[in-house]
């Protein structure tokens, strides 16, 4: 958790929860103060004074008796670089340059904030302190992490204090580049890294932290904030979360601060869903709680009545706020709890080349644009195969389409894509002049002329999205076995493939084009007509809007289209959101992305990877366990190809790193098939279950977990009940029982107070 100061000149420290955070950062007085600081010299009298009117941010430490000095200071495993002598450089510019080092050694994981310095002219990156400085004492720490990362960067540290009394002049929203990162209010505080007396350092603020007296003058202003918890209470965590930060976002998501005429209910409740992660133990909360203005016995009795009630399961809202701020990974787990509302969130640690492509793409884009980059890259494969866990070899057919609202900047894709295909784009060009040379020289002989035969070796890869059927046919036979490529903006593009007199021609071309060997092409008579049996391999993306996505596919449903296609969305920004900043696709891009490329190219032939052919066999079997737990048979039916899809995409990854695998890629795999069977129950999911006349229906929610949802102990009408309540029929509910027996999920035992057999589970319980 971060603290502040209410300007340079106080001494008094105040929890930073995020809500206090954002209130900071889009403060008007700040972005005024700001503005008035960009005009005036860095080193005046005037910069100085309007300085000290901006918060302090206090990012390296928290203070246990709530005086910004360094023997009070508990580290919080942060520093920051101060880059100011930038030479006159624009700072985002500089950012844009630094950021595509970050990512190319790796280093992103460490950085939670960047921002331009409140004088317009600098850039300040916040970072976590690696663990390889762990040893050493804190100054140690800030000094040695510093130098280290500034080598990286290859600048230099305009900072040299060493002391975590000092402070970070707060910015305006706007002046942020990249970040807050969460665990800014999720990492734990090292009370034994406690700093002895140093003397506070001169410069920005620094104000007089050690000469201010502690009595009344410096008493707490501001009441609104919840007060520092018990002794010993910077060192209580739940999962590894600090309490005060589940109190900090819990107020923040049920309104923000108490205020007078509703402190005692606020603060009942906040115990009331406390007590669920603390025991129900009350000495507990009463060491955590804030106070705002409340007594000791104030608190004890509303703590002891939160705590009396009756205790049922977990509040949805805890439960989140808990998820969110987990610092561990969730992959391992995944789609336990149902597949929910939103889309799985993306790992943070990404395989290389995912980081790389991603790189310059705004954070609320990137899990479309990770899902929509594999069509062009599995189209540099050419006769390469990947023999599948059923034994069926597979080429890289991969197909996406992007489903998001009007305005949601479905666009974001298209920049990735045009550098992925860059190399082909420049050999398709140089046979389409061939392809035009030839063609005017058959114009300008007469009908009776001899005319000379199409050229050879036309390898024509990326072809017009409104292409008729024969000229689709045509670079198909022409291709030598290579995919071809198109990209859609409109997902109604396909339908200039639908042929005279076939209808539905185009989705019949989408099922072949993920089917092995498959065979397409047509018949004619006349001797200028195409007649060509060809195997289609065709990637391509589209895009369309949530609506029309839905109305394109909704006579083919259950025809195969939708579970061979590869799914992604964009979430829905907030009215009045800011603009995304994407980065600058730059020379320097273009080379980190080719020796990807180039392993791509050069690959033939039939290619093992044994740790995708693993990852395939654990996932198979993750997606049928919660297709047994769900009872879900439109979920079952969608895994069994999306498993091909992530499987392909493993491939895809395996030969473009050279041959190599690693944890980021089991990871990311993972994920991606999460989140497309997420975009499928999402989208199509209920349509599908009415299609097939199935009383059943998933909803927008999609499948749950009927297990999590029946007590610890349950018996037979139970499991009716809640099938009932899910819209499943009763006469499955013998074979689910059976079928969780038989998997040994439950056991059946003898209740001797009901006289009857129960049900109890033995491998999903209740936390």
């Amino acid at each position: 958790m971060i603290s502040y100061c209410k300007n340079g000149r106080s001494a008094q420290v105040l929890t930073c929860p995020l809500e206090k955070f954002n209130e900071i950062v889009d403060s008007p007085r700040v972005a005024q103060t700001c503005r008035l600081l960009a005009s005036v010299d860095h080193d005046s009298d005037e910069a100085k004074r309007l300085k000290q009117q901006l918060p302090l941010l206090m990012f390296m430490a928290n203070y246990s008796d709530g005086h910004r000095h360094a023997e009070s200071a508990v580290p919080t495993g942060m520093a920051y670089l101060d880059l100011d002598a930038l030479g006159g450089e624009d700072p985002r510019k500089v950012w844009e340059r630094l950021r595509t080092l970050i990512v190319s050694k790796e280093l992103d994981e460490l950085i939670v904030l960047v921002h331009v310095s409140c004088s317009g002219k600098g850039l300040r990156i916040v970072y976590i302190i690696p663990r390889q400085f762990a040893h050493l004492s804190p100054t140690e720490q800030i000094d040695q992490s510093k130098q280290w990362l500034a080598g990286q960067l290859g600048v230099e540290d305009d900072s040299k204090t060493k002391d975590l009394a000092r402070g970070s002049f707060a910015v305006p929203r706007d002046y942020i580049l990249y970040g807050p990162d969460k665990r800014m209010w999720s990492l734990t505080p090292n009370p034994s890294n406690s700093l002895t007396p140093n003397p506070s350092p001169k410069g920005e603020g620094n104000g007089n932290s050690q000469g201010q007296n502690k009595g009344q003058d410096n008493k707490q202003e501001d009441i609104s904030l919840p007060s520092p918890v018990g002794e010993g209470a910077e060192v209580r965590l739940f999962k590894g979360i600090p309490y005060s930060s589940i109190i900090a976002e819990w107020l923040h998501r049920t309104g923000g601060e108490p205020q007078t005429g509703e402190r005692n209910d606020r603060l009942h409740r906040l115990a009331a869903h406390l007590r669920y992660i603390t025991d129900n133990n009350e000495e507990q909360l009463l060491a955590i709680m804030p106070r705002y203005g409340l007594s000791e016995d104030e608190m004890r009795g509303l703590i002891h009545s939160a705590c009396s009630a009756r205790f049922y399961s977990m509040p949805k809202l805890m439960q989140e706020i808990i998820s969110e701020l987990s610092p561990h990974e969730t992959s391992e787990q995944p789609q336990e709890k149902g597949l929910g509302d939103t889309p799985p969130q993306m790992p943070r640690k990404l395989p290389p080349l995912i980081r790389l492509l991603l790189s310059k793409t705004p954070d609320i884009y990137k899990p479309a644009v990770a899902h929509a980059v594999f069509p062009a890259l599995g189209a540099h494969l050419h006769k390469t195969r990947f023999r599948y866990i059923d034994n069926v070899e597979h080429e890289a057919t991969l197909m996406n389409v992007l489903m998001a609202g009007t305005g949601a900047g479905k666009d974001c894709i298209s920049e990735p894509i045009n550098h992925i295909m860059a190399d082909i784009r420049r050999r398709d060009a140089e046979n389409l002049a061939r392809e035009k040379a030839w063609k005017e020289e058959v114009n300008r002989k007469g009908a009776n002329k001899d005319k000379r035969q199409r050229p050879e070796g036309l390898v024509i890869q990326e072809v017009d999205p409104d292409m008729t059927n024969p000229a689709f046919v045509m670079r198909m036979a022409e291709a030598d076995e290579h995919f071809l490529y198109t990209k859609m903006n409109e997902i109604d593009q396909f339908d200039a493939l639908r042929g005279n007199g076939r209808g539905g021609q185009q989705f019949q071309i989408m099922c072949l084009a993920f089917d092995p060997g498959n065979r397409y092409g047509q018949t004619r008579v006349g001797t200028q007509s195409v007649t060509e049996k060809v195997c289609i391999r065709f990637n391509w993306n589209a895009s369309t809007t949530v609506g029309k996505g839905k109305r394109y596919f909704q006579n083919v449903l259950t025809d195969g289209p939708i579970s061979r296609i590869n799914f992604c969305t964009i979430p829905e920004r907030e009215i009045g959101a800011e603009m995304p900043i994407y980065g600058t696709y730059d020379a320097e891009f273009d080379e980190q992305l080719r020796p990807y490329i180039e392993r791509l190219c050069g690959a033939r032939g039939t290619i093992d990877c044994p740790q995708a052919f693993k990852l395939v066999g654990k996932l198979k079997d993750e997606c049928a366990e919660f297709a047994r737990l769900s009872q879900s048979r439109t979920y079952e039916n969608l895994s069994f190809r999306a498993l091909v899809i992530a499987y392909l995409k493993a491939c895809v990854l395996f030969v473009a790193h050279g041959y190599k695998w690693d944890k980021t890629m089991e990871d990311f795999i993972r994920w991606s098939l999460q989140y497309d069977l997420f975009c499928k129950m999402h989208f199509f999911g209920e349509a599908i279950e009415e299609a097939n006349h199935c009383s059943q229906s998933s909803g927008r929610r999609g499948p749950r977990n009927l297990l999590e949802l029946l007590p610890n102990e349950f018996t037979m009408e139970d499991a009716v009940r809640i099938r009932r309540e899910q819209g499943l029929q009763r006469q499955g509910a013998q074979d689910m029982i059976r079928m969780w027996r038989n998997r040994g999920y439950i056991e059946e035992r003898t209740n001797e107070q009901l006289n009857s057999f129960v049900f109890v589970k033995l491998k999903f319980r209740n936390e």
